[in-house]
Order: structure tokens, then sequence, then C-alpha cells
């Protein structure tokens, strides 16, 4: 059995802050790992999942470069640790977590520039092996990732 949380559980928007008469462009870039602990699909999973919420959410084109709004950033860290032990003394849980950091440019309003990290966290019985739950964890953490990117850059609210 799988045990989940997410360091943010929010509500997703669908661009309803974005003026598209001014604003029609996203740059996307892929997020390079940097993480000293790697596990290689990681970073295709988030980068393909972060342009298709913007692809399927507004109405912005993505172009390579110069768009209206640039997101850029990396993975920083993705780590492992005991959540939780038993009676008898044994780690019951591992807490895999994931983080990125995000630099966001709105070349229409530089005011709405920033640079933030973001941290997704999934849970999972340690008699589990990584891998044979690591690819639905990283999926949903990188899900959990996007929907605090997309809320804090084009869902102001």
């Amino acid at each position: 059995m799988l045990l989940s949380s997410c360091a943010f559980k929010g509500y997703s928007f669908n661009g309803a802050s974005i003026d598209y008469s001014k604003t029609k462009t996203i740059t996307i870039a892929d997020f390079p790992i940097r993480s000293s602990y790697v596990w290689g699909p990681m970073a295709p999973i988030f980068n393909n999942a972060l342009k298709d919420e913007f692809a399927n959410h507004t109405k912005l084109i993505q172009v390579r470069r110069n768009g209206d709004l640039k997101i850029e950033g990396e993975i920083t860290q993705y780590s492992q640790r005991n959540k939780s032990v038993s009676s008898e003394g044994y780690s019951a849980q591992t807490e895999l977590s994931m983080t990125v950091t995000v630099r966001f440019t709105n070349n229409v309003n530089h005011q709405e520039d920033f640079e933030q990290q973001f941290t997704a966290t999934q849970v999972y019985e340690t008699t589990q092996s990584l891998s044979s739950v690591q690819e639905e964890l990283v999926t949903q953490m990188c899900k959990d990732l996007v929907d605090q990117i997309f809320n804090a850059t084009v869902a102001n609210w």
C-alpha cells in the first residue's frame, strides 16, 4: 500500500489571471538535474508534465526563446529519509522528496518576476523496494510540483 503526502495541496487553476491581449507566448526551458541523488527518468517526466500543464490549461503558445513569460530552473534535490519507526525500532516508512528551483520571468510585467523553490514528497512502506515504487512516486511528485508552479506563475490570485 502506498501512502502519499504533498508539501502543498491546493486548487487547480486555468490560467485565469493571464491577460491574453498582452501575454501570448511562453518559453519553458528543460530543467536539468542538479541533485547528487538521481533517477534518470525524473527530468523528462517533470519537463513533459510542466509543458503539458501550460499547453492544456492556458492559451499561451510555447516558443523556444523570447516568450512573453519564461520559466526555467533545475531539479535541485531528490532524496529519501526514514519517516517513521516501527515498535521494533526499524524504519516503517520512507519519505521520498523532490525539490525544484524555478526562475519565472514575465517580460510583459517584470514586477512579477521571482525565483522560488518548490518541494513535493511521497511516503512509501519500507517493506517495498524503491525501485518498485519509484516511477509512480516520482510521477506523483512531478504532478504536485507542476501544480504548485502553475499556480505560482499564471494563476496569481
